[in-house]
This record gives structure tokens, C-alpha cells and sequence, in this order.
């Protein structure tokens, strides 16, 4: 079986999956890796974004740090562009 996505589609489609995940304004998303698993027809992918980091407390060390972080995450597409899964990953 032949994969017809390509890595931009590949993207697009996780960013639609995951934007509500997010409260950035701006969440930087990366595709970081794709792999098509020929025998299963499926593409796994890890895609990262920005998120707010929640935990981190407002006091004034703080207001001159970013308070946002790189998460990462493992999604599963087939070869009709459709997720299948979705998984914690940690690098």
C-alpha cells in the first residue's frame, strides 16, 4: 500500500486535531517526525506546539520568563488523512 500524503498534509491535519489543546496566541506547531507504516497503511507522526505553562506561579521572577513550553505528541493517520490515534510521547 502507498501512501499519497505528503508531510504538509501531514501537519495540517494534526493541527486541526490538536489547536484546542492550546491557549497560545501563537502555538509554533512542528511536524518533528513521520514514519508510514507500509503494512498497516499508516502514517505515525510527532508534532509539537507551545502550550502555557499552568504550573509555573506569577510572581515577579517570573514576569521576565516565557511561560510557555514545547510539548510533544504521537498521532496516527491513515492513508485516507484520517487520525486513529492519539498518544502522549516524550522525548
Amino acid at each position: 500500500m502507498e501512501s499519497k500524503v505528503k508531510f504538509k498534509d501531514l501537519l495540517k491535519i494534526a493541527v486541526e486535531e490538536l489547536k484546542d489543546l492550546t491557549t497560545v496566541e501563537n502555538p509554533d506547531f512542528r511536524l518533528e517526525q513521520a514514519e508510514f507504516n507500509e503494512s498497516l497503511g499508516e502514517w505515525d507522526i510527532i508534532v509539537s506546539y507551545l502550550i502555557d505553562n499552568s504550573s509555573e506561579g506569577q510572581n515577579i521572577l517570573n514576569l521576565t520568563r516565557s511561560t510557555n513550553y514545547r510539548t510533544f505528541k504521537r498521532i496516527k493517520i491513515n492513508s485516507r488523512k484520517e487520525v486513529m490515534g492519539f498518544y502522549i510521547f516524550e522525548n
